[in-house]
């Protein structure tokens, strides 16, 4: 993600409630989850989304910090 999509992200983050933003984590937890099957599987074509989620999450987390 570039400094923009991770801004406009953080963003959209911060105008949900703490409900919405437990959901996004489990969301995001199991598409962590998928990709890790992928690529145990060998089926993974792009490792890098894989960072990317577990950074979406930590950001997701954070927010749910901040609003405590």
């Amino acid at each position: 993600m570039k400094l923009k999509e991770i801004k406009e992200f953080v963003a959209e983050l911060r105008g949900l409630s703490q409900e919405e933003l437990a959901q996004k984590e489990s969301e995001l937890k199991k598409e962590l989850f998928d990709l890790r099957f992928q690529a145990a599987a060998g089926q993974l074509d792009q490792t890098a989304r894989l960072n990317e989620v577990k950074k979406q999450i930590a950001r997701v987390k954070t927010v749910q910090a901040e609003n405590k």
